[in-house]
């Protein structure tokens, strides 16, 4: 599977002969390979020009782009890996039929709730007792074929997300106090993780949605908006607890993160650039992680299983093929 690689010097961005030269304010130079890279994250003050733009579009390497408070900011994506007219037309279809849409907005909370349930049973007995809300979760799942609307779908998933983010203030230290959810901006070290790290999963999901005919904007949980990937927040949902959050918990729980990692801006708490590297890195670590795929046959890694995620997808709305969203199996 190809590489990502994260920038976070200030600077410049460009192509040096056949790869890509990272020139910083302070003048040290770095030099990525990108005839094994999938992305290229870019997350300090960095510029670029339209052939450095050209030359990764060439190579069929995305560029990711996080500005303030480490918000994914866009996308400049190479040309599509694949295009088809008729995957275009049957995935609006399915949007456009109220019971079809309904069936795959129901699959992505069913396997949301399902993986987030994976992580609570990981540590109920390990020091805690989480039976009430494996219960919650349990019952959120059976209540799903009850719905009869996406609100009251995205009601359960919400619902359901609530039960599992109560666990976190007691798998995590008593000084990282998470409290809840809240973003834009988030108001402790918690929350800043999580976006940072859910903002990770949704870019590679982007990565890899484009390696197919799928249209990014038109998706099923999600309404379809201006100026965001829609699809990509259906999919992403699917691996955040066993991504971002599984990341959080290691590195936090093992003292790799600590207060000093994180930084107070105008009412945010963002993580520093030694914070942004050393989740990047873990997080990259588990993309790559490989496990046995029962109906594969092989071991497969993280990043490999988002493109069959997507595969999927396009292979039910071609052939009608049952859906079936990701879900912990070990």
């Amino acid at each position: 599977m190809n590489d990502n690689y994260h920038v976070f010097s200030d600077g410049r961005i460009e192509r040096h002969d056949d790869t890509v030269r990272v020139i910083t304010d302070d003048g040290e130079k770095k030099y990525l390979p990108v005839e094994n890279a999938e992305a290229i994250f870019l997350h300090g003050q960095i510029e670029y020009n339209t052939r450095f733009v050209s030359f990764l579009n060439q190579e069929g390497v995305a560029v990711h782009v996080f500005g303030w408070h480490d918000h994914y900011a866009g996308s400049i994506m190479p040309k599509r890996g694949q295009t088809s007219g008729q995957t275009l037309v049957d995935q609006v279809r399915a949007y456009d039929d109220p019971a079809h849409r309904l069936e795959l907005a129901q699959a992505f909370v069913d396997g949301s709730i399902h993986n987030m349930r994976a992580n609570v049973t990981y540590y109920d007995g390990r020091g805690h007792d989480f039976e009430d809300v494996l219960a919650e979760l349990t019952e959120a799942r059976s209540s799903l074929d009850r719905m009869e609307t996406i609100d009251e779908t995205m009601g359960v998933e919400a619902r359901a997300r609530k039960a599992y983010y109560s666990t976190f203030d007691e798998i995590l230290p008593d000084e990282f106090v998470f409290g809840g959810r809240q973003y834009d901006p988030p108001n402790n070290e918690v929350n800043s993780l999580i976006s940072f790290g859910n903002s990770l999963v949704y870019a590679n999901v982007v990565s890899a949605i484009r390696a197919t005919a799928l249209d990014p904007t038109v998706s099923f949980l999600h309404e379809p908006g201006e100026r965001r990937y829609s699809l990509a927040l259906d999919i992403a949902d699917l691996f955040k607890p066993l991504l971002a959050d599984r990341v959080i918990f290691r590195l936090v729980n093992r003292g790799q993160l600590t207060s000093d990692d994180f930084e107070a801006e105008m009412n945010a708490c963002l993580l520093n650039e030694h914070g942004r590297k050393t989740y990047s890195k873990a997080y990259e670590e588990t993309l790559d992680e490989t496990i046995e795929h029962p109906d594969l046959g092989k071991k497969v890694s993280y990043q490999y299983l988002l493109r069959v995620e997507v595969y999927k997808l396009k292979k039910h709305l071609l052939t009608g093929e049952e859906y079936v969203p990701f879900q912990r199996w070990w």
